[in-house]
């Protein structure tokens, strides 16, 4: 039994494989930085979204009911 697994780690130390990468190790670390400085642009250019137009006042609605406004706390019990 220890002659084959002395042959099996034998083997496996003899026989290395390597794979090339398609391109640099640097290349994967600027395209990711790139493609990070694309979404942070996309992100700052909507930023002012909400400056672009006049304020309104908001309308009121006499018929929305607010949570505090059933606060039975205050009231007396008969």
């Amino acid at each position: 039994m220890l002659h084959f697994v002395e042959a099996a780690a034998l083997l496996s130390e003899t026989v290395e494989r390597h794979s090339e990468l398609p391109m640099p190790a640097i290349a994967y670390g600027a395209t990711i930085m790139g493609i990070l400085l694309l979404l942070m642009l996309i992100t700052v250019s909507f930023s002012n979204l909400g400056n672009r137009h006049e304020a309104v006042e908001e309308h009121i609605d006499p018929h929305r009911q607010h949570p505090n406004n059933h606060d039975h706390s205050t009231t007396t019990q008969h």
